[in-house]
């Protein structure tokens, strides 16, 4: 061999080691276990651009993980959930006062789901315990002895605008139903046409055109009706809208013309008079001497104090509740609103089942029949056949909007009449 042939071959030598090390560094590298990513002990990372092939719930990592889900039984508390999971009395005290700092755990509610995690091995040990509070928001916890810690966690949720039409056939129940529609748009609507559409004569034919929001957990889960943003009633050839307006920090309903849907109550339903019980679901009653619920405001005043129809209405019953009301009238509103009005000494001259009342209407006097120790009115209100406190009912605005909102709220309104017509 000369020696050109054998410094040609050393070259040749040397250039395949170097590419031999090249391509041998490159394959132990990639057969290297990347580092296993950090699991963030908190809450599921939200809008994060990196994906991640490992199966996860509520931000665990699922790997070598066993889930058990459940439901909270009646009068069962979170030690008594935990022990029953596997941790020991005093690992259970330890995770429930950890829960309590970020939820009350006396709100813990029977029906609610949870989700335990344990180890995927012999031991089947409970590392991570999750209780949903609602469809959008959970506890979870990460049991790890003194280093147990919990966070109280919210999934993304993504608001989406939606149109719709309903026909009525029979009711309107019946036709969001049939319409595949969420049940909240039924008393959504209810309540803002309370004034100004008799839902008690609704007729076959009428039709609701309704722009409203709705939540979604997942793109897929719907958690319910945000708000109804534009509707329209339409019956016989009239039509009534309603547009939702905040009017000097005030959200309400108005119409084209910028008035409000709402008519406000009466503050109370006679002067002169002092309140000497309130609303309770559990009150000594003065004549029976045993506690039962008191869903009504009592208004001491002299007998024979005039009293008022708080709304405008319709007498639906009249008469004498043997029960223990003695004579009352129950006053229907509107399709959400009752009052009652209880103890009367008497009812105004011509005042019958089916009557037209105004507000402001005397429809009877206070008096002390029935269990009553004295003179008095037992008032009670009803919104959709539950009884709530009078007193803190919300009186509905009733002003119109105002002259430095009026022209945004016409152009406002203008656009989501627009959209409502081209349904």
């Amino acid at each position: 061999m000369t020696i050109k042939q054998w410094t040609n071959s050393v070259l040749i030598a040397i250039i395949f080691l170097f590419f031999a090390t090249l391509i041998g560094g490159y394959l132990l590298h990639s057969n290297t276990p990347d580092a296993e990513p950090e699991e963030d002990f908190f809450c599921e990372q939200q809008g994060t651009s990196l994906i991640l092939e490992r199966d996860q719930l509520y931000g665990i990592f699922l790997d070598s993980l066993d889930l058990v889900q459940g439901s909270v039984k009646k009068r069962q508390n979170i030690t008594k959930i935990l022990t029953d999971a596997g941790l020991q009395y005093s690992d259970a005290i330890r995770a429930a006062n950890e829960i309590n700092k970020v939820y009350d755990i006396r709100y813990i509610k029977a029906g609610n789901k949870y989700t335990a995690f344990y180890t995927a091995d012999s031991l089947h040990i409970l590392k991570h315990f999750v209780y949903l509070v609602s469809s959008s928001e959970y506890v979870r916890c990460d049991i790890n002895g003194a280093d147990t810690k919990a966070e109280l966690c919210q999934h993304d949720i993504i608001i989406k605008e939606r149109l719709a039409e309903v026909e009525i056939q029979t009711s309107l129940w019946n036709a969001v139903k049939d319409a595949n529609l969420p049940y909240e748009l039924t008393l959504q609507l209810s309540d803002i046409y309370a004034w100004t559409v008799d839902f008690f004569g609704i007729e076959k034919g009428d039709r609701f055109k309704i722009l409203f929001t709705e939540e979604f957990v997942d793109d897929t889960t719907s958690i319910g009706i945000r708000d109804i943003k534009g509707a329209l009633f339409e019956s016989n050839g009239s039509r009534s809208y309603a547009f939702l307006f905040e009017n000097d920090s005030a959200q309400s309903y108005f119409d084209l013309q910028g008035n409000s849907l709402r008519k406000a109550f009466l503050k109370a339903p006679l002067h002169f008079s002092r309140i000497s019980s309130r609303f309770s679901n559990s009150r000594m009653h003065p004549v029976l001497k045993k506690r039962r619920a008191h869903h009504g405001v009592d208004y001491a005043a002299p007998a024979g104090t005039p009293v008022q129809s708080i709304g405008d209405g319709t007498v639906i019953e009249k008469g004498y509740d043997k029960k223990g009301g003695g004579n009352y009238v129950k006053i229907r509103h509107n399709s959400v609103y009752t009052t009652v009005y209880m103890h009367l000494r008497g009812f105004a001259k011509d005042l019958k089942r089916g009557a037209r009342v105004n507000q402001g209407d005397i429809i009877g006097y206070v008096g002390a029949t029935g269990l009553a120790t004295g003179p008095h009115l037992d008032f009670r209100v009803y919104m959709n056949g539950k009884p709530i406190d009078p007193l803190k009912m919300e009186a509905p605005p009733v002003e119109p909007v105002s002259n430095d909102n009026f022209d945004r709220y016409i152009q406002y309104s203008d656009s989501l009449k627009t959209i409502l017509e081209r349904l």
